[in-house]
């Protein structure tokens, strides 16, 4: 056995214990959608747009049941909207509960 290579299981192991959750990828990329009009005022709109790109992203081309999972988890996570001030402003909450989601 070649002890210079990791074992497949062990680098497979390593990335999902280290990579944010689908569901924190998701909540991620919805920020970077609104980021792009940071200043612009935050609406049910205009987070459903962003939230239906990202879904599209990072979910499209998973298993059904780990799709349905994550946008679950995705939907409980989201911050309110009120009081949602700018897009920008909404972004930086989104990140908060990403980072709390793992």
């Amino acid at each position: 056995m070649d002890l210079t290579q990791p074992d497949a299981v062990d680098v497979a192991l390593r990335v999902l214990l280290t990579e944010p959750s689908y569901a924190a990828q998701t909540l991620i990329t919805t920020a970077r959608m609104l980021e792009i009009d940071a200043p612009r005022p935050m609406t049910a709109a205009a987070r459903k747009h962003a939230m239906d790109i990202a879904i599209d992203a990072i979910l499209s081309r998973l298993p059904e049941a780990v799709n349905h999972d994550s946008v679950r988890r995705v939907y409980r996570a989201l911050p309110p909207l009120a009081p949602a001030g700018t897009r920008g402003e909404y972004a930086l909450r989104l990140r908060a509960a990403a980072r709390d989601l793992g």
